[in-house]
């Protein structure tokens, strides 16, 4: 895990305080308090999904299929890599917020932070259970680091974490509405600082029914592996 807050402290100082000014002239307030909730989601998004390829790991060194053959279903085993590796990525987000505290970060009402926290468990529960579904369709650990790279960038940059979507032209727009990572975000910023884009109620909606979607793929799809 200390490895793994390389990158989001380097997002926090590179972009908070190298773009806090230009932000502050633009009449956006304090570039940290926006940044700090989309890093904080930005953390456990990498974590969740790079959580995935454990699992390539644990088939190509015979531990899957040692785990399979135990007198539980492949579901329940599912289920539980996706808690295991949602509850790290969660802590990471906690570890994080911790660290903004640091450099600065003050969240408007710490009586909404339980709210935080059950969105960046959701973001958590999404994203593993979809990095376990794409690695349940791969063999090759070369080729992971591609397909997660293609599907981490994009998702991170489109989902508002760094800039504001209101304002933002249509397409950006667009694309963040499709975005189950824009929904984490709002909910997260949202719940911190006070700053809504879609809404508590929608954000949280669209959260839960992604989580159920993402868990049943992957679900299926792990079900179905070969060995």
């Amino acid at each position: 895990m200390i490895g793994s807050l390389g990158q989001p402290i380097l997002f926090l100082v590179a972009f908070g305080f190298g773009f806090g000014s230009i932000y502050a002239k633009a009449g956006g307030g304090n570039y940290i308090d926006f940044l700090a909730p989309g890093i904080i989601c930005m953390s456990v998004l990498f974590t969740a999904m790079f959580g995935g390829i454990e699992l390539i790991w644990d088939r190509q060194f015979g531990f899957l299929k040692e785990t399979l053959v135990a007198p539980i279903s492949r579901l329940t085993i599912m289920i539980g890599r996706t808690l295991g590796g949602a509850t790290v990525a969660a802590l990471q987000g906690v570890v994080i917020f911790l660290i903004t505290l640091c450099i600065g970060f003050r969240p408007t009402n710490w009586w909404l932070l339980p709210i935080a926290l059950v969105g960046t468990l959701l973001i958590a529960l999404i994203f593993t259970a979809l990095g376990t579904a794409i690695a349940s369709k791969l063999d090759d650990m070369q080729a992971f680091p591609i397909v997660m790279n293609f599907l981490i960038m994009p998702t991170f940059f489109l989902s508002g974490a760094l800039f504001p979507l209101d304002g933002a032209p249509k397409v950006l727009q667009w694309i963040a509405n499709i975005n189950p990572l824009a929904y984490g975000v709002d909910l997260v910023r949202g719940s911190l600082t006070g700053a809504w884009h879609y809404g508590f109620g929608l954000s949280l909606l669209v959260l839960v029914l992604v989580t159920i979607a993402s868990i049943s793929l992957g679900s299926y799809l792990f079900t179905k592996i070969r060995l």
